[in-house]
């Protein structure tokens, strides 16, 4: 028996078998009903059996007929599989990944990554968005990126969250301030008097520093408010005041005239993770990308400790 069916043939009788109508199938695959009864005709000449009993009223799958849309629906899953699984080994020679990722991701664990991933995949473009959670969940839904780090649970129906690490806050001080001598863990209760300098209400880091506070009735007021990290960083460093902050985001900020603790009492992480959309599966590219920026913030000191 030879077999020449195409993929279009498969279809047209699939489409058959579910709606039992030659007028609905004709209009869903966009051909006259005399094309689908040709179409049919030719499918049970090649396999030499009757896929369908007709009359002027009804149309009904004979044995065969269901045994056949049984395998076709088998083998046209297969075949999806086989193209999208091609599709992603060609994504890694020339394919693209897009993230969206905290700025202190963005300026540290990120760039590390993408140079493990650019040396093995030279051809796959590579594109990075600064972004707090809010615009990164509205990337994703876009589908602007393939994912995003944040530090919030998005707790949206289509959204999933998979937790990838725990980031522990330190506070940065400058090398002469007199809490630089201590070699241990830092109480919240005992900075909580020292000016502050910390970013604008409704950051994740915000956020987080007030709650500890809270739990010793402490209000926090900081003494200033800045947007970027390098400018907390300065700012410390000339001896304006002390900074509550994640250890990733400390790292990226690093600077000899400052020096970090860690916080205690109580310790407090910043959970970092993975933002996908639901139902929409990472590409095999995005997949390995995502396993090196995970290697890449746990690596990091004070991440998860």
């Amino acid at each position: 028996m030879k077999i020449n069916w195409s993929a279009r043939e498969v279809d047209v009788f699939l489409s058959l078998a579910e709606t039992l109508s030659f007028r609905r199938t004709a209009l869903q695959v966009h051909l006259s009903q005399s094309a689908v009864s040709g179409t049919v005709a030719r499918l049970e000449e090649m396999l030499d059996v009757r896929l369908f009993e007709r009359t002027t009223r009804t149309v009904q799958l004979t044995l065969a007929g269901e045994v056949f849309a049984e395998q076709t629906r088998f083998l046209r899953h297969q075949m999806e599989e086989t193209v999208r699984r091609v599709q992603e080994v060609a994504q890694l020679q020339v394919g693209r990944i897009a993230l969206a990722a905290l700025p202190s991701l963005a300026a540290g664990a990120v760039p590390r990554a993408f140079a493990r991933f650019a040396a093995q995949h030279p051809g796959v473009q590579l594109e990075l968005f600064d972004s707090l959670a809010g615009p990164a969940f509205d990337m994703v839904r876009a589908g602007r990126v393939d994912f995003a780090l944040t530090a919030a649970n998005p707790a949206y129906a289509d959204l999933d969250y998979t937790p990838l690490v725990s980031d522990r806050f330190v506070l940065l001080m400058g090398r002469t301030h007199l809490l630089a001598r201590a070699r241990s863990a830092i109480a919240w209760a005992d900075v909580a008097e020292l000016p502050h300098i910390s970013m604008p209400a409704g950051t994740s880091v915000r956020q987080y520093a007030e709650e500890a506070l809270l739990t010793h009735r402490i209000r926090f007021a900081p003494r200033y408010e800045v947007e970027h990290l390098a400018t907390i960083a300065a700012m410390v460093a000339a001896g304006l005041g002390v900074s509550a902050l994640p250890g990733l985001a400390a790292q990226v900020v690093r600077r000899p005239e400052v020096v970090t603790r860690p916080l205690k009492a109580p310790v407090l992480h910043r959970p970092i993770g993975l933002i996908t959309l639901r139902g929409r599966p990472l590409s095999l590219a995005a997949q390995e990308m995502v396993a090196l920026l995970r290697q890449e913030v746990q690596s990091s000191g004070t991440v998860g400790r």
